[in-house]
């Protein structure tokens, strides 16, 4: 690795800020070449050529940046690989056309350099047109194709190799490989410079994570890391931001001029030079980026404003705190210190412990190694995605067996684990050649399972070999305390090894303490051995003095090899105990099946006591269960214990003696999807008609269902897993119906009312009713009562069922209802169903308004039942009441009293005399917006509202057990938090999650009731006004209250002097969303009747947007300086639970208010803020024709305010 004192390049960015050059490609086109340029016309298009064909004007161009103030110019070789340069016939040629490049811009460098400004060459690789991770080209080649270029660059001349405009993190380490191979081969070491680039997304092409590129690439060493191309500076900030704060190495930051369009033909680009220097600048003097430069769109003319504003610019001193960890090609996974709290509560729930899937292990589970000698690849990936599910956030994969070729099936499984699984990987063998079959296609950063001295530390040893792998891929190791003379038992021989181990590492191999992973061993506890009684012991001991003597090494630990011998249900409980007791002591993680470790307080204390006797060896009278007996023995007791309990599982009832009746109505009910259709299809064969299985068998499951959940036996998410079974039975026998049935209980057409967009009610009604034998027309949102009508007398509907979360939407259910009696459709009965309906105003306000019935439907069972009763009257079935459906209903309740209800005539003050007007005004960091993307998923779901997902959006509810006893609230969250991981993993992986956030600080002041926002802060200007609703009775509360008066003097502050304006405030606004593309696939779930996955998904979605409002809200209390006020103080970078909680109970400085609420309701201010904000730069759409509500429908808005005295409040 080079260093400022062997290399000008790196000593010049250690001195100042050092300048790039622009785009190459914008350069050229300006010129506007033709064939003749290129040479012939095989090779008209190629620009690597032109080193060769036009020289002169390559130099050109380098002089032209030069003298616009640049320091470095890149070679123009951006595609002079082989396989790039082999499509126009020059794949021979790579050393030469290389090596002629550099030469030509290292005489231009050098004419032009002076002593006070040396001129640097960057030897320019990229990316190539072939994608490593997804194996359209293997890692070797790759590598050997980028040395083959790196040769001739070094030949020529260059000051360092410039890895830029990568998009794949596999492809960047061949890369780095293949230069330093080049290296090597000249016998000149120049710096590496990488850079990612971030799409659009947010994210690398594959969907990486900034901090999953920092995490993998940091660990390959190289001189300076950075991003650019793609976007433009203003979606690159967050990126840079994470590099500024978690980087070691210098950044580099190289942005297009803003975002392409075609113009005229012709590549354009929509950012000027100014406003290109005015973000790079921001960089230097906020982030201490020290490299900048242009990529697409930038020419010479903003490269010199860059170099103007550099001179002028102090760059920030940066304070990074680098993260160690590991990644998948996704996002990474921080190697941090164990929890200290000390309490003691749940062996697994120690938030820091990192639990490595032990699963996929050819020696260890016979289901993986079966599928793995078959062949069968999708249930080893599937075994995979099963362990992230139950806990695992770091994967083990072993695939050596006696007889295999373990090259081969570690070349299988890593391509598929490294891109399938959403977490890194262990890679676990005991041969080196199986465990680089498995590197060469890791992109993140892997960890390699084991270096050990077992067979000594010579070149070509084992251990030389895995370390050497290590150094070469990036890699942490774990180390096993084994030496020559075996496993190490006590706890000196254990330390003499780690100690030995960690100083070869550091030393010899270059490693940090970082990198190191120890397994201090155990031994199993089962034996009766005396000479093993304290192996449990030592280890613990091991663990604490590895942490305590050699500082950064992490420590793991093989978990189960403790319980080795003894029965299941001993086994999962000494494991839990015996992991809790080392991570007690410091261990970082354990390789373990995460779903089989139970919390201490969920084990039975006689179980608890008697595992840690055996643990610490106390036999005798010494042991908590010993009643004083000199002759107890631990291990004695515990298999008395555990004698005769056996693991709870689940064994499937066996109905093969059933009817078939009988076992497809259970199917229903059960959601049992598997042999289904053979089971339809042997009634068919029964003689039952298609029609008659519907309404005699599977509806009356259907029934009983709908019973089970009025009960509160049946929780939604079940209830939908029945009616995805019902309707695959519908679709299977709908075949071999006649084409004249008519198997439908009755009409109705559902729709979410005009200016409403929201639809998961209503599509669960659909669900429910179409899957009970009813004729559904779903219009969707935003529907009129017209068309309502026009539908319903098309296809003779029996009812008609309108749905709306807002409470704008109960007025114009009002109108509609008053628009079905004017036009005499009175017949027609309706159902109301939504969040902001309550039964009396339905059944009691509302029948006051509709001649016809009237039902408010409170679920979808409710809206069911009122339909099955509608058909018997109908059909005859039942004697009509005419009452029913149209006298008042609901329950006799005092009025609630609102502060719109108080005296109207009643003198509103100007201000409410509660809120002070001499707190602190924060001054923002900026004025203005700023758009942001590429916001870790990860950290946004620390802020999930668990509570709000598993109970109001999924409609899950805690179980009550055999014994009558019901679930804590902690044993109902931990029992569903499997679900959120696998479905967040899923999301991810498939990129449906695109969180983007367009936010700003604005002058502002209080006006009365209304909050004025102003273009600047000269205040001549506004830009916008937010009128308010003010409470009708004291405290006489309004939103304008918390920014400083504009008009002390009418506001009523005492001492203000008439006439003179008031001090300067400030408030922020955002607008975040999830995106497009989970609004979409909820969609494409529904229409498939993939139900339960649709309310999973649809939950999740607007879950997640609530979470990056909590997390944006905190990153704005950050900025404006008041964050040291948060339960967690302002430095933390995620809550605790406790934390967490209190932020969602507005335990923090100042409030968050979205409109629709009582303190805000007028939801028209949304397009306002839209517009202020410039939400279309993130894809949210606002205005009238959405209801004023925001489109995709996971996004939200706020208006910040700092003032302490905002909290939430009711003015009407």
């Amino acid at each position: 690795m080079a260093t400022p004192e062997t290399s000008p390049y790196l000593a010049a960015i250690a001195d100042r800020v050092v300048i790039y050059d622009g785009a190459a490609g914008t350069w050229l086109q300006a010129r506007e070449l033709t064939m003749e340029d290129y040479g012939t016309p095989e090779l008209e298009g190629c620009p690597e050529i032109l080193v060769e064909t036009r020289p002169e004007l390559i130099k050109e161009m380098h002089a032209e940046y030069l003298r616009a103030g640049a320091d470095v110019i890149e070679t123009n070789t951006f595609g002079g690989m082989k396989a790039t340069l082999a499509e126009y016939g020059l794949g021979d040629r790579v050393v030469e056309l290389n090596r002629t490049a550099a030469s030509l811009a290292r005489e231009v460098a050098d004419e032009l350099s002076t002593p006070d400004k040396p001129r640097f060459v960057a030897g320019s690789i990229g990316p190539g047109t072939r994608f490593a991770s997804l194996g359209q080209v293997r890692y070797a080649e790759l590598r050997d194709q980028v040395a083959e270029q790196a040769l001739g660059l070094l030949q020529g001349g260059v000051d360092l190799l410039l890895i830029e405009t990568q998009f794949d993190l596999l492809g960047i380490k061949a890369a780095m490989n293949g230069c330093r191979a080049a290296m090597a081969e000249v016998g000149r070491e120049v710096p590496i410079q990488t850079q990612v680039t971030i799409e659009l997304t947010g994210r690398m092409l594959p969907g990486t994570e900034i901090g999953a590129a920092l995490v993998a690439l940091d660990a390959m060493r190289p001189d300076v890391i950075g991003i650019n191309c793609a976007t433009g500076p203003e979606e690159m900030s967050e990126h840079v931001r994470h590099l500024a704060q978690h980087s070691r190495i210098p950044i580099s930051v190289l942005p297009n001029a803003g975002l392409p369009s075609v113009v005229d033909g012709h590549m354009h680009y929509d950012l000027t030079a100014e406003a290109f220097v005015a973000h790079q600048r921001r960089f230097i003097e906020e982030f201490g980026v020290n490299v900048v430069g242009g990529c697409c769109g930038t020419t010479p003319e903003y490269i010199r404003q860059l170099a103007e504003a550099v001179a002028e610019a102090t760059p920030a001193v940066r304070n990074p705190v680098f993260e160690h960890g590991l990644s998948s090609i996704y996002s990474p996974v921080i190697l941090s210190e164990p929890d200290e709290s000390g309490d003691g509560s749940a062996g697994s729930a120690s938030t820091n412990l990192i639990m490595i899937g032990e699963r996929t292990n050819a020696n260890g589970s016979k289901k993986f190694r079966e599928a793995m000698l078959e062949g069968d690849w999708d249930t080893c990936v599937q075994m995979a995605k099963d362990q992230v599910k139950e806990g695992s956030t770091v994967l083990d994969l072993c695939v050596d067996y006696v007889g295999r070729d373990g090259t081969s099936d570690m070349d299988e499984l890593a391509q598929r684990f490294a891109t399938q699984s959403s977490v890194p990987l262990v890679l676990d063998s005991t041969e080196p050649p199986v465990i680089e079959a498995g590197l060469r296609w890791v992109g993140g950063r892997a960890v390699l399972n084991s270096a050990n001295l077992e067979d000594g530390e010579s070149p070509g040893s084992r251990f030389d070999r895995v370390m050497t792998l290590a150094r070469t891929y990036g890699a942490a190791v774990i180390c096993l305390l084994i030496d020559e003379e075996g496993q190490a038992r006590d706890v000196e021989w254990k330390m003499r090894v780690a100690h030995r181990i960690h100083d070869l590492a550091v030393e010899r191999y270059g490693l940090e303490p970082q990198d190191l992973i120890f397994d201090a061993l155990t031994f199993p506890l089962s034996t009766g051995d005396d000479d093993l009684r304290r192996d449990a012991i030592n280890t613990i001991e091991a663990i604490r003095r590895i942490k305590s003597e050699l500082p950064g090494a992490h420590t793991t630990l093989g978990l189960s090899n403790v319980s080795f011998g003894l029965s299941p249900a001993a086994r999962h409980v000494l494991n839990s105990v015996f992991l809790h007791e080392c991570t007690q002591a410091g261990l970082d993680s354990a390789i373990v099946h995460a779903s089989k470790i139970l919390p201490l307080n969920r084990i039975p204390e006689e179980q608890r006591d008697v595992c840690m006797d055996l643990v610490w060896d106390r036999r005798g009278a010494a042991g908590a269960l010993s009643d004083g007996d000199e002759s107890y023995d631990p291990l004695t007791k515990l298999l008395e214990v555990f004698s005769g309990v056996e693991v709870t599982t689940a064994v499937k009832e066996d109905r093969s003696d059933w009817p078939v009746e009988r076992r497809l109505s259970q199917r229903i009910i059960d959601g049992d999807r598997e042999g289904l259709i053979e089971d339809l299809d042997e009634a068919r064969a029964g003689g039952l008609s298609p029609l008659s299985i519907i309404n005699d068998v599977l509806l009356a499951g259907m029934k009983v269902v709908g019973e089970l959940f009025a009960s509160g036996e049946m929780q939604l998410p079940f209830v939908l897993q029945s009616a995805e079974t019902m309707k695959m039975s519908v679709t299977h026998l709908e075949q071999f119906m006649e084409k004249d049935d008519d198997s439908g209980k009755g009409r109705i057409v559902l729709a979410t009312v005009k200016g409403d967009v929201h639809d998961i009610g209503k599509n669960l009604v659909d669900i429910i009713l179409t899957n009970n034998g009813y004729e559904v027309h779903n219009l969707g949102i935003k529907i009129s009562i017209t068309e309502m009508i026009d539908k319903a007398l098309e296809v003779k509907a029996d009812a008609i069922g309108m749905s709306g979360l807002l409470v704008k939407s109960t007025l114009i259910m009002r109108d509609n209802l008053e628009e079905l009696n004017e036009r005499g459709l009175q017949e027609i009965p309706v159902l109301l169903g939504g969040a902001a309906l309550t039964r009396t105003y339905v059944e009691r306000d509302l029948r006051d308004v509709y001649e016809g019935r009237l039902f408010y439907g409170k679920d979808a069972f409710e809206g069911l039942r009122v339909m099955d009763r509608l058909g018997d009257i109908r059909r005859g079935g039942e004697v009509d009441d005419p009452a029913w459906g149209r006298e008042p209903g609901g329950r006799d309740i005092p009025a609630r009293t609102t502060h719109q209800d108080a005296d109207d005539e009643v003198e509103l003050p100007a201000r409410s005399a509660e809120v002070i007007a001499d707190n602190a005004v924060f001054a923002p960091p900026f004025v203005g917006t700023k758009v942001i993307k590429g916001i870790a998923v990860d950290d946004i779901a620390g802020f999930v509202n668990r509570t709000t997902l598993f109970r109001n959006q999924w409609q899950f509810r805690p179980e009550t057990r055999t014994d009558g006893t019901t679930e804590t609230d902690d044993e109902f969250k931990e029992r569903l938090e499997p679900m959120f991981r696998e479905q967040l993993a899923a999301a991810k992986a498939e990129g449906l999650l695109i969180p983007q956030v367009v936010y700003g600080y604005f002058p502002a002041n209080g006006d009365g009731s209304d909050l004025v926002i102003w273009t600047d802060e000269s205040r001549t200007e506004e830009l916008a006004r937010f009128p308010f609703p003010r409470q009708r009775k004291e405290p006489f509360l309004c939103i304008a209250d918390f920014f400083r008066p504009l008009h002390p003097d009418q506001a009523g502050i005492e001492g203000a002097v008439p006439g003179e304006l008031g001090e300067l405030d400030y408030a922020a606004f955002h607008i975040v969303t999830m995106g497009e593309a989970v609004s979409e696939r909820t969609a494409e779930l529904f229409a498939a009747d993939k139900y339960q996955d649709y309310l999973l998904l649809h939950g999740l979605g607007v879950e997640m947007a609530e979470a990056l409002a909590e997390y944006w809200h905190r990153r704005i209390r950050q900025e404006w300086g008041f964050a040291d006020e948060d339960p967690t103080g302002a430095d933390a970078a995620a809550p605790s639970t406790g934390a967490l909680n209190g932020l969602f109970r507005q335990r923090y400085r100042g409030g968050r208010y979205s409109w629709g609420y009582p303190a805000c309701p007028d939801l028209e201010d949304n397009e306002t803020a839209a517009t202020i904000l410039g939400a279309d730069r993130i894809g949210v759409t606002c205005d009238e024709d959405t209801g004023f509500q925001y489109q995709p429908e996971q996004t939200t808005s706020a208006l910040i305010c700092h003032h302490p005295r905002a909290k939430y409040f009711v003015a009407r």
